[in-house]
């Protein structure tokens, strides 16, 4: 189906390098949303940042002047925790490499934490073994993990973004912990968070959508673009985050439309979709 842009009835949007930059918003990020209302465009907000809750993140946005319930926001940390307990049951004993984001989502699914402050101790085992970006992992933490997994423990990974966008460049993240791991463990983890399908299954079934009629935004070529086409939506890169032209240029994964940034692509659904400047 040849689809234009302004015929999308839904969209799957990644957050940091879309929507911001750290603690910065982009330009234009209220203007954004408005023409979406206006134009009748659903939308959930997909992020493999699995450092907050869905509800810091309506918090974030309410800060930059958009208003919007913790329904329409998917983290890696969300769909990590309830595919895990789709396999194991409550009380399932877990070890987790990450921030509050990922350790309150592990428990609301009903997973018992083990404490993370020191080594865990020879003999302790563990069901499975979560981790995600964090900024305040210490060695103890990775050593308990590894020996985990080394165990017998199921090591599983809510993303695999090597890094992420902040206001003063990219710098590590959840891929980069996981590499850690895997070096130290010889096992490689299951992966959750974007590219893998089960991200975008979960928003399309938020957005009561079908694939045919909705489209990721995201900066990144090979998590937010190939993710997106591989669970059949359209899919949008913008260059305001980790992708640049360059990128694009070398690389053989194709987004079906491409813009600068969160501006240029409001610009181009209001002239597109008759809409008049908000």
């Amino acid at each position: 189906m040849d689809l234009h842009i302004t015929q999308l009835k839904n969209l799957v949007i990644d957050m940091d390098g879309v929507l911001w930059h750290g603690d910065r918003p982009v330009p234009g990020l209220e203007r954004f949303f408005t023409t979406l209302h206006h134009l009748n465009i659903g939308f959930v907000l997909a992020t493999n940042n699995a450092t907050k809750t869905a509800s810091q993140y309506v918090e974030k946005l309410a800060g930059f002047g958009v208003k919007l319930p913790s329904s329409q926001v998917l983290t890696s940390s969300g769909a990590t925790a309830h595919y895990l307990s789709q396999r194991f049951p409550a009380g399932t004993k877990a070890y987790v490499v990450g921030e509050i984001g990922l350790q309150a989502a592990m428990e609301e699914y009903g997973f018992k934490l083990l404490e993370t402050d020191d080594f865990v101790g020879t003999n302790t085992r563990a069901d499975v073994v979560v981790a995600g970006m964090t900024q305040h992992v210490c060695y103890r933490q990775l050593a308990s993990a590894a020996f985990l997994i080394n165990h017998g423990a199921l090591f599983v990974g809510t993303n695999p973004d090597i890094t992420f966008p902040t206001e003063i460049g990219p710098l590590p993240g959840a891929g980069s912990i996981l590499a850690f791991l895997e070096t130290a463990t010889g096992i490689k983890p299951i992966i959750i968070g974007k590219p893998n399908k089960s991200m975008f299954e979960e928003a399309l079934r938020r957005l009561f959508a079908v694939p045919e009629e909705t489209a990721m935004i995201g900066d990144r070529l090979n998590t937010d673009i190939a993710g997106g086409q591989q669970a059949g939506l359209r899919t949008i890169l913008l260059y305001s985050g980790i992708t640049k032209e360059e990128d694009l240029a070398n690389s053989s994964i194709r987004p079906d439309w491409t813009f600068a940034d969160l501006e240029e692509l409001t610009g181009y659904l209001q002239a597109n979709g008759e809409v008049i400047d908000p």
